[in-house]
């Protein structure tokens, strides 16, 4: 019993806290770089964008996994009521998601179908930040309670490492991002839609 808590105490002492590092990023900043910030969804979007006046922002709308494509629209088009920085959309395309689920239609959310879902959103996005020239990449994806912040952060130290654009570590559901989210969806209106996006994460309404 003392071996295995001693080893999960070793454990969780050994995490990261991402939302710590974010700071000391913002604090270490000069000039205002251009940051290209992946978003899921207008709701979690408004509980981010306040903690990034200090880049040039661009958001950065790749999200092959929601279906169906109406869907898709609604959701670029919900960025249209409060936001004022650019928005890249790029154009729908779900047959990119389908084929990295194929073989784990039937995996739980928040398992490995996800995890190769956001890896194409985010290295989708590192591309698009090198061939156009940004500073920074991160996603929006991580103010979600139902997203791994740990995961995401891993893997845009991997595509930084890849790409060589510098990858913007955080955890945006610390400071009450989740909760700004939800307080910000109702002022201006928001639709929040009740599955993650995909056809398989709507058989089980998690929102």
């Amino acid at each position: 019993m003392f071996t295995n808590i001693k080893f999960y105490c070793i454990i969780n002492s050994m995490k990261k806290d991402y939302n710590k590092m974010f700071n000391e990023i913002i604090d270490s900043l000069e000039g205002k770089p251009k940051l290209l910030l992946h978003v899921c969804c207008a709701p979690c979007y408004s509980g981010v964008f306040e903690r990034l006046k200090d880049f040039d922002l661009t958001l950065y709308y790749y999200n092959p996994n929601t279906y169906p494509e109406e869907e898709y629209e609604v959701r670029y088009h919900e960025f249209e009521k409060f936001n004022q920085n650019k928005i890249v959309k790029e154009k729908y395309n779900h047959n990119e998601f389908l084929e990295k689920a194929i073989g784990l239609e039937q995996e739980k959310e928040g398992g490995s179908r996800c995890e190769k879902c956001i890896r194409l959103r985010i290295e989708k996005s590192f591309q698009f930040a090198l061939d156009n020239g940004y500073d920074y990449v991160t996603t929006s994806l991580s103010v979600s309670p139902y997203k791994n912040a740990e995961f995401i952060n891993n893997l845009g130290k991997e595509l930084e490492e890849k790409f060589g654009v510098k990858y913007l570590f955080a955890d945006f559901k610390k400071e009450n991002g989740y909760l700004k989210s939800i307080q910000n969806s109702k002022e201006f209106g928001l639709y929040r839609q009740d599955y993650c996006g995909c056809e398989f994460s709507n058989r089980i309404k998690i929102f």
